[in-house]
């Protein structure tokens, strides 16, 4: 890693630092901190096959849980940071929560605090790694580890403690400083809710959130998340008969379950656009959010949809205009419906002439970030069930159906210190992008510290297939994220002392985002 001078971004300058940082000292401090000891530590974590609870219905008794959770703890035990208490803290029948709590260098910024988060909990293995590859076997190849979890988000302990070491060493004042690292995001941070509630006194005020488990359009600068889709989803049954019967026999008589469930998901989706039919979950994109995305297509150009494993001749969802900001819109902005898994129809190998009594489809249906999504979850029900064609037995049992999440107008203090810290570190400006995934705990966050300021960064970006096969984590990027933390803390206690932040303690709730797991 190597210090970069600041290069303002196009439009505006990027006002100085109002804390005084040595940059070159800094990027030793934490280049050296990764290569000799967060990498180590998230080899040997990613070898703990410690599967999130919906993957893993018995984590408790199989202890895989419980190691990454000593692992990370030992390690934070052992950081030379003044005052640092560490603690596991558990509540009957729900995965452990690792509590962080480092004392301000100074009282001059008072109760103010910076909570930082992450989580230790897995993806399942997934099938396809490539040979020397697979979940639990870390391996080291150039610039990227390989493994399960080390991006998605076992970095996120070391780099916020090693955040914070780097600004010690120098002597830079912060803030107080709250790590939460959770061990059920990948089931839907469903138990996240009861921990903070139940160390809402510990916790404080804090008036920066920052949260380390988003992406990264490239590797060449900071990418702050601004928005996540919500998702609706569950099982559409279409059944026609009580058992399978001759197609020779049948067919032309009784209606195929297959057509019929054609019929039905036509009623939300456009087969040759792919665009969502039913005008209530479509949302107005705000102007800023347009602004952001018309950004994000002009830095990455084709790699908005180059980075995706596309057959040879297989072309994107353009619209006719082939603009490439309506697929970053379509991706983060947009309702899109998904096909994930089916049932009631046999394999190749032993699918004889049967007309089959039913059909069933998984339908993930992501969301627009301000949408409801329990309004949204009773519209498609609505509109599936409603009218049968063929008074076909049609159901849709909803197992999700979570609102995302709008990330709040950020503060002038924030928006110039993420831009001297991507300056600074990568000699390139933040870029501000919206995610089209779901994850619960942002919108949980969001309700439980309302005053709080945001940021939402992370290391997944091209290629790094967090939960697929070949998952990996860009080491390079990881120390650059770790300097930039370091960077908007410093930024937030200087801001603090102008008395430019807004801190207030948990509000009880956050559950609307829903239980299932991170996707």
């Amino acid at each position: 890693m190597e210090a970069s001078k600041a290069q303002p971004p196009q439009g505006a300058p990027i006002a100085a630092p109002t804390t005084a940082l040595q940059a070159d000292a800094l990027v030793q401090f934490v280049s050296t901190k990764w290569d000799e000891d967060i990498v180590p530590q998230l080899v040997e974590y990613i070898r703990i096959p410690n599967k999130s609870p919906m993957f893993d219905a018995e984590w408790a008794s199989h202890g895989f849980m419980d190691a990454a959770v000593a692992l990370m703890h030992d390690w934070a035990r052992a950081q030379d940071v003044p005052g640092m208490t560490v603690e596991v803290v558990r509540l009957d029948n729900r995965t452990p929560l690792i509590f962080i709590d480092i004392p301000a260098t100074d009282d001059r910024a008072g109760d103010d605090c910076v909570l930082l988060y992450g989580h230790l909990d897995k993806q399942p293995e997934m099938t396809g790694w490539d040979e020397g590859l697979g979940p639990w076997e870390p391996v080291i190849r150039g610039d990227r580890l390989y493994g399960r979890g080390g991006a998605d988000d076992g970095y996120a302990i070391f780099g916020s403690l090693a955040a914070i070491q780097a600004l010690q060493q120098q002597g830079a004042a912060h803030a107080r400083c709250v790590v939460l690292i959770e061990a059920c995001e990948e089931s839907g941070s469903g138990d996240l809710p009861a921990y903070v509630d139940h160390l809402a006194d510990r916790i404080g005020k804090p008036s920066l959130v920052v949260c380390l488990d988003s992406g990264c359009g490239n590797y060449e600068q900071l990418w702050c998340t601004t928005s996540l889709r919500g998702l609706a989803g569950g099982n559409l049954t279409v059944k026609v008969l009580e058992e399978g019967v001759h197609s020779g026999d049948a067919s032309g008589i009784v209606p195929s379950s297959f057509r019929l469930l054609r019929q039905l998901l036509s009623r939300i989706e456009d087969s040759g656009s792919g665009r969502i039919l039913i005008d209530s979950l479509h949302v107005d994109v705000p102007a800023d959010r347009l602004a952001q995305a018309g950004k994000v297509a002009e830095v990455l150009g084709e790699e908005v949809y180059d980075k995706f494993p596309l057959l040879p001749g297989m072309t994107p969802m353009f619209d006719d205009r082939h603009d490439l900001s309506e697929l970053v819109l379509n991706r983060t902005w947009r309702p899109a419906l998904s096909i994930t898994g089916v049932d009631g129809i046999p394999p190749l190998a032993s699918a004889g002439n049967v007309l089959r009594p039913y059909t069933a489809v998984k339908l993930s249906l992501r969301l627009p970030p301000t949408l409801d999504g329990k309004r949204a979850g009773d519209t498609l029900k609505d509109v599936l069930e409603r009218d049968p064609p063929n008074g076909a037995q049609v159901t849709l049992d909803l197992e999700k159906a979570s609102s995302g999440w709008n990330a709040p107008a950020s503060a002038p203090w924030l928006e110039r210190a993420i831009d001297t810290a991507s300056n600074e570190f990568f000699g390139k400006p933040a870029i501000y992008m919206g995610e089209g995934g779901t994850i619960p705990f942002m919108g949980m966050l969001g309700e439980k510290f309302p005053a709080a300021q945001f940021m939402i960064t992370g290391v997944l970006g091209p290629h790094s297939n967090a939960h697929g096969p070949n998952e990996f984590l860009h080491i390079p990027m990881g120390k650059r994220v770790t300097a930039c933390v370091a960077r908007v803390i410093a930024e937030h206690h200087a801001a603090s002392l102008r008395g430019e932040t807004t801190g207030a303690a948990a509000l009880a709730g956050g559950e609307q985002h829903g239980e299932h797991g991170c996707c």
